[in-house]
């Protein structure tokens, strides 16, 4: 539903450190409709400060099409990851779990808003950004503006927050509200000293569900917020101490909309979320395939200088997974006719000193998915919608999969699925025992078997990991004991006795 920037400025003087005010927020009962009273923000204690952007419902495809100089400037000088989001049964494609996921850095399945009632919320254990950094630290100045309410109100950006401008759009409109907290942004971020500021504007949103994101109003509501970004980096370069800080922008948003208007479901234009960033050390005009929408809160630890928390799912923007599935060229569909043909998104060709064996599975079958394939998670989930591919979130970019569920929609020989996906040689020579990593996706159902083993030095296969029982976005850390004298070791993935029984993901495989 919202949708969030980022952008990275630079250079400006070091604040003076000094006691936080008690911490306060204003309502939007507190000053008449055209003007805003914003409350005292605590003076911030470091030169590296960060701005986050949110922009409701925000289509990534579609700035291209708008009058968006600013957003346009900050991908050119920035990093503009692009991703999609889970659905149903993780989450609906709605604001609450969207927001909660960029605030927390979390996925659905641990912050537990899974749609705009923000029942079994979680967030004691996995606070929003900012509150981490009052957590970590009250001296860090913090402030939020928003205005839609539930983000207050219900905790996502919570009451330990040095100074909460709270409006609500849904009561008073989003057009006026929108401008009211562009005001009130650009005031602090001229005037006052936070360390780190969440800026929320939830006008895309609404216009996207009375117009259609394929409408020309849309394409004007995006044009009215890239003014606000304007007007807010306007400001920070602006403020006097400016020449010795280090800024970082980012922007990013919830969700997608479809072209006639509408989110929650599972099509890829309401799943299409992105996260942009500049600011010093990210790279310019790089668009990567392996960020996620929990990257930003590693982004906002990472401006300050400070290591991202360790239980979040999210990872530092300018940090590439080094994943060597991420070095294959994808093709284009041969089978599947769901997928668009401009699509690239499946390879049966393994990155070098990977080795796919496909000798027990029958000929024939859909071509995509005969034998261990790499693909993505737009290629992937538009071979075949709902049914829980779109949960695979914790893969990045390029993964490999096993499908013997859309394999079996074409016919084939006698025979039921069975392929192995064989790693590189990892060096074991002088450990007792090293540890095996990697994230899995995996959906049972009838007779299919699915196992994890090992080989030392070419010998014989060793048993590690047998999945019996469903393992949806789970990341795996596996003991493995090395025997005396051992110097090289194999993991092999197999999945076979399957035909129409779903499936198995894995990525980011890792030997330490």
């Amino acid at each position: 539903m919202r949708t969030i920037v980022s952008a990275l400025l630079f250079l400006a003087a070091v604040a003076v450190p000094a006691d936080p005010p008690e911490n306060k927020v204003l309502n939007s009962n507190s000053a008449p409709l055209g003007e805003i009273a914003v409350p005292a923000v605590a003076d911030g204690i470091s030169a590296d400060k960060v701005l986050v952007i949110g922009m409701d419902g925000l289509r990534h495809d579609r700035i291209a099409a708008a009058d968006a100089p600013n957003l346009d400037q900050l991908m050119a000088t920035g990093t503009f990851g692009a991703s999609l989001l889970y659905t149903n049964p993780m989450a609906a494609t709605s604001s609450g779990p969207g927001w909660s996921t960029i605030a927390t850095g979390v996925w659905p399945d641990r912050h537990g808003v899974k749609d705009n009632s923000f029942s079994g919320k979680r967030y004691d254990l996995y606070p929003d950004f900012l509150t981490r950094l009052e957590n970590l630290d009250p001296a860090y100045s913090t402030f939020a503006a928003l205005d839609w309410k539930p983000l207050g109100d219900q905790g996502t950006f919570g009451p330990k927050i040095d100074s909460r401008v709270i409006l609500d759009g849904d009561a008073n409109g989003y057009p006026a509200e929108d401008a009211r907290i562009a005001t009130a942004a650009e005031t602090v971020l001229r005037q006052e000293n936070p360390d780190a500021a969440f800026v929320y504007f939830g006008n895309t949103d609404i216009v996207a569900h009375n117009s259609g994101a394929g409408s020309q109003a849309y394409l004007r509501a995006i044009a009215t917020q890239d003014a606000y970004v304007g007007r807010l980096l306007a400001a920070i370069r602006a403020r006097p101490s400016y020449p010795g800080e280090r800024w970082t922008v980012v922007v990013t948003t919830d969700h997608g909309h479809t072209d006639g208007g509408g989110h929650g479901g599972s099509a890829i234009e309401e799943r299409r979320t992105f996260v942009l960033a500049a600011g010093p050390g990210i790279p310019a005009g790089a668009r990567p395939l392996d960020t996620r929408l929990v990257d930003v809160t590693a982004a906002v630890f990472h401006a300050l200088r400070l290591a991202p928390p360790a239980t979040i799912d999210g990872r530092r923007i300018d940090q590439r997974s080094g994943d060597p599935f991420e070095t294959v060229p994808l093709s284009g569909r041969a089978d599947e006719t769901g997928v668009p043909a401009g699509v690239l998104g499946f390879s049966h060709t393994m990155p070098a000193s990977w080795t796919l064996d496909t000798s027990r599975m029958p000929t024939g079958g859909v071509q995509e998915w005969r034998g261990w394939s790499l693909t993505t998670d737009e290629f992937w989930s538009r071979a075949q919608r709902d049914q829980w591919r779109e949960l695979n979130v914790r893969s990045r970019g390029t993964f490999a999969v096993a499908d013997s569920d859309e394999w079996d929609d074409k016919s084939h020989g006698a025979g039921t699925y069975d392929s192995t996906l064989v790693t590189p040689a990892y060096p074991v020579t002088g450990r007792a025992s090293v540890r095996l990593g990697y994230t899995t996706h995996y959906r049972p159902e009838g007779a299919q078997k699915a196992q994890v083993l090992v080989s030392f030095d070419g010998g014989a296969d060793v048993l590690v990991k047998n999945y019996t029982a469903e393992a949806v976005s789970k990341v795996e850390s596996l003991a493995v004991s090395v025997p005396a004298g051992a110097s090289t070791m194999k993991v092999k993935f197999r999945y076979f006795d399957a035909a129409n029984n779903w499936y198995w993901a894995i990525d980011q495989v890792s030997v330490s």
